[in-house]
């Protein structure tokens, strides 16, 4: 499958003192793409994850104006109970920013990892990056 592809607006109170996009907002954007990804078809994971790592790399400022954010995901590293969600934020045509996202299976009952279920292991898969 293609990556998933999600527009985040941004918001004029994402700005900071130097007019671009605070850094803090970029979880938030990555966020909503990340919850539309796993929400995008009715099968999903029937309980949660927590985040156990996060990584971006800022390419160029990103200065408000009212068109949204393009973001790109993909899944890869597919591990027992973890994988990884990679973005791209495209502000235009141009790459703004690279991130990734350690996400982790957990069962909050028992307050502990669990293992990805293998129909989750399928959802996953139809987020792999083909390029």
């Amino acid at each position: 499958m293609a990556r998933f592809t999600h527009d985040v607006p941004m918001r004029w109170s994402d700005m900071d003192a130097y007019r671009h996009i605070n850094n803090s907002a970029y979880l938030a954007y990555l966020e909503q793409a990340r919850v539309a990804m796993f929400f995008h078809r009715q099968e999903g994971f029937s309980a949660g994850t927590v985040i156990s790592r996060h990584e971006i790399d800022y390419l160029r400022p990103v200065v408000y104006h009212p068109e949204p954010l393009r973001l790109e995901l993909w899944i890869d590293a597919v591990r027992a109970a973890s994988f990884v969600v990679h973005y791209e934020v495209f502000d235009g045509t141009r790459l703004a920013a690279r991130a990734a996202t350690t996400c982790v299976t957990f069962d909050f009952a028992l307050n502990a990892p669990r293992r990805i279920r293998d129909e989750e292991r399928a959802l996953l898969a139809t987020f792999a990056d083909d390029r």
